[in-house]
């Protein structure tokens, strides 16, 4: 039995505009960053965001250009890492930038490979370090951490200068790659165990205080210092100190929570809500800005790109939830994706400390169950999301400044529902992309058969499929185009994933995946096209209709009326991961 969905898509205005002046720059050879209030502009086009953590300081030194490399080719262009304060001054006055502590070797490998660099220089970091990131030292100083204390700030400005003056030279301004500092990390929001205590009083490092004016104090250090950059940022979700006219607010999510289990009486993990389609214009779960979210892009710094065992709660992370969380947080809006951690790796042992860990979790292992592991090696996950991260950089001018439009309701289904379908879609002038999710953490799911999707356009109603009905496997998740200009042949709709577009001597390539649990189908506009080197084809009208051989590449070579050549090739969804 056909189940019929439907999205009004009429009248929708695509409002962009500049925004957050302040965060801005230009290098010396006229490379410029900007906002709009939908996404970052780089010389002067739409600049689609990957960020994919990687701390430096957790992983061998002499495999960081390897590793970055595997980066570059999973589709990440930006690399945050950790400046780790208690890697770097374990001991009071005794700065180590060495070995696997060198900062300027890591951003220059960055550079090297044409990656941007964000900084997240704490000071306080957590990140699952010892003390969150605080020296044992500091603690016997008469200070009062993460305030505007004076004797505070002054350590802090030491641990900036010599920050500094590590990548002095390598700013965005200076034509180097680091485009943006973090500053702080879950400022009035989020404490972590002052180890020294642990187990004995069990005494917390708190949260902080100072609100925006400490936030300024910190920009004003990194600014003495001479780290100046186009794009501050700070974490901005539970209640967190970021505001617009300071820092960029970043926001994240995570579907798997260790830290719930700290309270005893939690027995099991909730099914979380991080995998329902929402509308980041608008406050909704887990995002409560205290601006206007009309007028800031909405951008993230930590999607679970994995999590950490505790000893509390070891679980065996999905990796179908990461690319699935991908889907929703880009469909919902975001256009600057950032993953928590992209790579693994290892703790360093201390100096005086045996561990540097928090301890709650492994002493050395930091795997995270990351898109890349401990050592490097590439998970499931790697594969699913290059999928994704070719095409938001491959047609990035387009999608960035495509709409969210959520069906109705769609914002107020259950976790636990898994029989109702979750879609968005992104639209700008009749054309977008449909965002399927069939993955939901901490349940069974059940694999979703005989839907169909009616988009209600200003000019037209289109039907997807074109025909018959469509299904996706569980667990499975996807975006399918509709009025997509392939070089002059109309793409009306499909339900065929779209990967990425390669020219080469004046003939287009473009790449597709079949969906797991969907039948191939691509529906073009007749009068767009002169012919198809093919036989296996239908028309209708004014439509023509391919049905790509379920589970084999299938390759179509058409010319477009205005004489392009333009090659089609469909793979299966394993074919694809292998791409």
């Amino acid at each position: 039995m056909e189940i019929e969905n439907v999205i009004n898509l009429k009248g929708i205005k695509n409002n962009v505009h500049e925004a957050l002046p302040q965060l801005h720059g230009v290098d010396p050879n006229g490379n410029e960053f900007s906002f709009t209030n939908h996404y970052m502009v780089r010389d002067g086009h739409p600049f689609f965001g990957i960020c994919g953590e990687f701390h430096f300081s957790r992983y061998n030194c002499d495999e960081w250009e390897d590793e970055l490399i595997k980066m570059k080719m999973g589709g990440i262009n930006i690399v945050p890492t950790y400046v780790i304060w208690n890697h770097h001054e374990e001991v009071k006055d005794q700065f180590i930038w060495s070995g696997n502590k060198d900062l300027r070797r890591f951003v220059k490998l960055c550079k090297k490979h044409g990656l941007d660099v964000i900084l997240r220089i704490g000071p306080w970091d957590h990140g699952e370090v010892r003390n969150g990131g605080y020296p044992d030292w500091l603690y016997g100083e008469p200070l009062e951490v993460r305030s505007n204390d004076k004797l505070y700030l002054h350590y802090v400005e030491k641990l900036y200068e010599e920050i500094g003056k590590q990548v002095h030279g390598l700013f965005f301004e200076n034509g180097g790659p680091i485009i943006g500092i973090q500053l702080e990390n879950e400022f009035q929001h989020a404490g972590a165990s002052w180890e020294i205590t642990t187990g004995t009083s069990d005494e917390w490092i708190p949260a902080g205080h100072g609100g925006n004016e400490h936030i300024k104090s910190l920009l004003r250090l990194t600014k003495k210092v001479g780290m100046n950059v186009p794009i501050y940022t700070g974490t901005a979700w539970g209640g967190a100190v970021a505001e617009t006219d300071t820092v960029l607010p970043l926001w994240g999510g995570y579907a798997f929570w260790p830290w719930i289990f700290y309270d005893k009486n939690v027995k099991e993990h909730p099914a979380t809500p991080e995998y329902i389609y929402r509308d980041y214009r608008y406050p909704t779960y887990n995002f409560d800005p205290t601006y206007n979210p009309k007028e800031v892009p909405y951008a993230a710094c930590e999607m679970g790109g994995g999590m950490t065992v505790f000893y509390s709660y070891r679980f065996k992370l999905p990796y179908q939830s990461v690319d699935a969380m991908t889907n929703v947080k880009v469909a919902s809006g975001c256009n600057f994706v950032g993953y928590y951690v992209y790579h693994g790796g290892s703790n360093p042992r201390g100096i005086k400390t045996p561990y540097l860990n928090e301890a709650a979790t492994p002493k050395i292992n930091y795997d995270y169950q990351a898109v890349l592991g401990q050592f490097g090696q590439p998970r499931e996950s790697y594969y699913r999301l290059k999928r994704q991260h070719y095409f938001f950089k491959d047609f990035q001018d387009d999608f960035c400044p495509m709409e969210t439009v959520l069906p109705e309701g769609a914002q107020d289904i259950d976790p636990t529902d898994d029989k109702t379908l979750r879609y968005s879609v992104r639209q700008k002038d009749g054309k977008g992309f449909i965002f399927l999710n069939n993955y939901q953490d901490h349940i069974k799911g059940t694999d979703k058969e005989h839907e169909v999707i009616n988009l209600e356009l200003d000019n037209e109603s289109l039907r997807v499929p074109f025909s018959g009905t469509f299904g996706l496997k569980n667990e499975e998740s996807c975006i399918l185009p509709f009025n997509f200009d392939m070089d002059g042949i109309l793409i009306k709709t499909a339900t065929v994933q779209l990967i990425t577009k390669v020219e080469s001597k004046g003939e287009s390539y473009y790449f597709f995946y079949q969906p797991r649990g969907m039948e191939p189908e691509l529906a073009l506009d007749s009068t767009t096209i002169d012919n198809i080197d093919s036989e296996d084809i239908e028309s209708y009208g004014d439509h023509i209709v391919i049905r790509p051989v379920k589970g084999e590449l299938t390759n179509y070579k058409m010319k477009s009326a205005n004489g392009k050549k333009v090659n089609v090739y469909v793979m299966t969804s394993q074919q694809s991961l292998d791409f």
